[in-house]
């Protein structure tokens, strides 16, 4: 499969009274169109400080990053605001949407940020709500909606200007337990049915359910690595996983 994240030594350091706090340090790591990945570890170990890069809101201290084969770094601000708008997709806990636009419209937001307001773009918000069990909800406004419902209109955001990859920060974590089985098992669907790269950070390891490849980080480095199906279930389940550590 076609990589659509590559991350090359990335290092995030802060200055903190004359010493240095190192956030990230010498991540490396590939994401392949279709791959949904969890990453996962304690509060602090630098997950979310990773994800911020990946999506080139915040710039590594050294190391690349290219996302569909162009490096974030080489870009100019004003280019690297736009590539992002058009290719990176964002659903986070706190979904975003815009309480005096009704569903669709919510949807439809990111096409007119990308200056995309045809009829095509405008079948597939359809498309898209319908497919998230939203069909009937167009009109209704975000305040008329439950939270799994808002989250669910949130992923149709992040997916419909066609990006490349798609980024979660705890997207379910205002959500009961089944609500949040229900969007993170659609979302997985969605990314491996459309063929982007799907990034979810999340400190329930349940949600890994549907994950193709869990990254646990800790201390601001890919400690372990998570592939076979079966260590995967298990670790989502709380059961004791023997896998051999990164290097």
């Amino acid at each position: 499969m076609a990589i659509a994240l590559e991350a090359k030594h990335v290092v995030k350091e802060y200055m903190v009274d004359g010493s240095t706090l190192t956030a990230v340090g010498d991540v490396s790591l590939q994401i392949a169109a279709g791959e949904f990945v969890a990453l996962v570890g304690p509060s602090g170990s630098g997950k979310t400080t990773l994800l911020a890069m990946l999506a080139g809101l915040l710039a590594p201290t050294s190391g690349q990053i290219a996302i569909a084969g162009r490096e974030l770094s080489a870009m100019k601000e004003a280019e690297r605001t736009r590539f992002r708008r058009e290719k990176i997709g964002f659903t986070f806990q706190a979904n975003n949407l815009v309480p005096y636009l009704n569903v669709q419209e919510n949807v439809e937001l990111m096409l007119q940020l990308n200056r995309n307001t045809s009829a095509a773009g405008r079948a597939r918000a359809k498309d898209l709500l319908a497919r998230l069990g939203l069909g009937q909800r167009l009109h209704n406004l975000p305040g008329q909606l439950s939270g799994g419902q808002q989250q669910r209109v949130a992923i149709a955001r992040s997916l419909i200007h066609d990006p490349a990859i798609v980024l979660a920060d705890e997207p379910t974590a205002s959500l009961d337990t089944e609500r949040a089985f229900q969007v993170v098992e659609t979302f997985a669907e969605l990314i491996h049915e459309e063929g982007r790269a799907g990034v979810m950070v999340t400190h329930d390891l349940r949600m890994c359910t549907h994950v193709d490849r869990v990254i646990h980080m800790t201390d601001g480095v890919i400690d372990r690595i998570y592939t076979s199906r079966h260590d995967i279930l298990a670790l989502a389940q709380g059961e004791a996983i023997h896998e051999v550590p990164v290097s």
